[in-house]
């Protein structure tokens, strides 16, 4: 059976970075009103979602580990997400977050792990979870780490480039591990669905399974650890 995935990184492919005063870098939104969704960002995400697509996020979130933030904010940020999300009727199987980090300064939460990216071990916990084809999955992602873990896991890969993500071309972002290059996820999911159209020429028996939705009438935060795993399930 042909289960494919698209992962996708949150900061700089769904949503803007922002500007962190304390360390002039463009960074993951530090409080709820920071977080600000791309224009043209939910129709991208529906149009995977109706080539039969799983959808699954795969965002390192250091910022608590860090001391950046709070686990309270963290958890809001990505209510706002869900909120969106259910209000667009986008459906992810999964939303998978690394609040590690090994310079950390949080008990718990700083050391090295299996589940920071460029580590594939998200995107393999939802391949065994889930029964996916890695070969005909997507990793997409603004950052070299998200094309790393991407070509470790065995998908193909696409890094966004455009201002939006703080990255400004090509030229200033050489990644061997990038398949594609794209200015946004719409461009993304132009080179995705292009791909499996040339696919399907040569494979006309080739079919995708429709996405599963684990959200219950409504969205509902389960949390927990798995394998050093901070999960979120809908």
């Amino acid at each position: 059976m042909n289960r494919p995935a698209i992962f996708l990184d949150r900061d700089g492919v769904l949503n803007s970075m922002v500007l962190n005063p304390a360390t002039g870098r463009m960074e993951s939104p530090l409080t709820p009103a920071d977080f600000q969704l791309f224009h043209g960002v939910m129709p991208a995400l529906r149009r995977l979602q109706k080539a039969g697509y799983l959808l699954i996020l795969a965002s390192n979130q250091p910022n608590y580990a860090l001391g950046k933030t709070s686990y309270e904010t963290h958890k809001t940020i990505h209510q706002a997400l869900v909120n969106a999300l259910v209000f667009a009727e986008i459906h992810f199987v999964r939303f998978s977050y690394c609040l590690h980090h090994p310079r950390g300064l949080t008990p718990g939460y700083s050391h090295a792990c299996e589940c920071r990216k460029p580590s594939p071990g998200l995107l393999l916990q939802a391949r065994d979870d889930f029964s996916l084809t890695l070969a005909d999955s997507w990793m997409i992602g603004d950052q070299p780490t998200d094309t790393q873990c991407g070509r470790a896991a065995g998908t193909r890969t696409i890094r966004i480039v455009g201002s939006g993500s703080g990255v400004r071309s090509v030229v200033d972002a050489p990644d061997s591990c990038a398949d594609y290059f794209a200015r946004d996820l719409t461009e993304a999911v132009d080179v995705i669905l292009g791909a499996a159209a040339r696919q399907a020429t040569h494979t006309p028996s080739l079919s995708h399974d429709a996405g599963v939705d684990l959200v219950p009438h409504g969205p509902r935060i389960v949390m927990k650890h798995l394998h050093g795993l901070q999960r979120i399930l809908l």
